[in-house]
């Protein structure tokens, strides 16, 4: 190709990446900003992007009005017991009995669900929520066996040699080559638990054990809502998603990108 026309190319595609990022970036550009308003700045005509008055007090605000920090701390205890759960590779059949299950969609089996739930006498624990994912979330143990099955089987092999145990080869060789793998479910594990709504708004009725998505549904008052206080709040809540992210991008990319090449 020509010097100039894959100049023009690469000048075309950073353009259209731009565009997109700053569609997909917008929405979070307003609430970051939005948080740092007075609630006349936020809805004064014209409205501007930047706070004509700049404050951090709907911060503190935010957290006083509701219970923050202990919905915060039930959601990391959800979490973390999520994350905690050891994912296997399991057979073809097995494979395809999980594929199958994912063309159900969850509405689906959420009655069915909460009355298993109820005759256990757990719908009132956190159980219901952490159990799901602990066990392994079909998807997930799709993308891990889609990763492993690309593992080469000769480091096996030669280990095997050596003298290494099932155990030893799982834990020496194909966990720590899984890390990109292990490092993409962990980021869906943790986005998907940390911000389930649905999930706590059926099987925790009481508020001391909310977590922070049904905490913030309180700053929507039944005739105002006070935006900037819950701009504030929900930048509290993305930070540990962002942060999980920007951490382990790399692993998480490279998870992506190859944990479908084989089956």
């Amino acid at each position: 190709m020509h010097p100039m026309k894959r100049r023009m190319k690469n000048w075309a595609f950073a353009l259209a990446v731009l565009a997109l990022s700053a569609v997909f970036l917008s929405p979070f550009l307003v609430m970051l900003t939005t948080s740092f308003k007075t609630m006349e700045d936020a809805f004064m005509v014209p409205v501007k992007i930047l706070p004509r008055e700049f404050t951090i007090k709907n911060y503190g605000a935010a957290v006083n009005k509701i219970p923050y920090f202990q919905y915060m701390g039930n959601t990391a205890l959800i979490t973390i017991l999520s994350l905690a759960g050891i994912k296997w590779k399991g057979a073809k059949l097995i494979s395809g009995l999980l594929m199958a299950t994912m063309m159900i969609p969850y509405t689906v089996t959420m009655i069915p669900l909460y009355r298993t739930w109820h005759a256990l006498g757990l719908t009132k624990t956190y159980v219901p929520l952490i159990a799901p994912h602990f066990a392994g979330h079909a998807y997930y143990i799709i993308i891990l066996r889609q990763f492993m099955a690309g593992l080469p089987n000769s480091l096996f092999e030669a280990a095997k040699i050596d003298g290494a145990n099932e155990v030893q080869r799982y834990l020496n060789l194909a966990l720590p080559l899984c890390k990109p793998a292990l490092t993409t479910v962990g980021i869906y594990t943790f986005i998907a638990t940390w911000s389930d709504y649905l999930g706590p708004l059926i099987y925790i009725n009481r508020k001391e054990r909310m977590t922070l998505s049904l905490g913030l549904q309180q700053f929507l008052n039944e005739f105002t809502v006070d935006w900037t206080l819950l701009m504030a709040a929900a930048m509290i809540f993305v930070i540990p998603v962002v942060l999980l992210f920007f951490i382990f991008q790399r692993n998480f990319v490279e998870g992506v990108s190859t944990a479908g090449l084989k089956a």
